[in-house]
């Protein structure tokens, strides 16, 4: 008998176990604090996508960004650190979701940190499966 399937635990999840041999703090949803160097996977618009809608099927494309942050100590240095965080995401990417475009850097402030960040297009397809 098939498993239930959720986004949360067979897409987000799935991406979060894979970033986790990056060398920075991994959040499958936005945290209240960053701690950096930080992936945060974060919804994107258009979040869901419908592909299929059956009586016992539903298939959808999902879109997030990936938000990957560095501490903004000083710009040479916080560019380098956030340019390998950036390839090891893409280097971790599981089988099945597609990177897209980066976003330019720019500096957030989080708390007290200022942090340099760039957002990453990454997609997937899920299927609904119930029992």
């Amino acid at each position: 008998m098939p498993t239930p399937t959720s986004i949360a635990t067979n897409v987000r999840g799935t991406l979060a176990t894979a970033l986790a041999s990056v060398a920075a703090s991994v959040y499958s949803s936005p945290p209240e604090a960053v701690i950096p160097p930080a992936c945060v996977i974060v919804c994107d618009s258009p979040y869901l996508e419908t592909t299929t809608i059956g009586a016992s099927t539903v298939r959808v494309k999902i879109n997030f960004l990936i938000t990957a942050a560095v501490a903004y100590n000083n710009t040479a240095g916080a560019l380098d650190n956030l340019e390998k965080l950036i390839i090891s995401i893409i280097q971790v990417m599981p089988t099945g979701y597609t990177v897209g475009d980066v976003q330019r850097p720019t500096i957030q402030t989080v708390g007290a940190s200022n942090l340099l960040v760039a957002d990453l297009a990454v997609s997937t397809y899920y299927t609904q499966q119930t029992i």
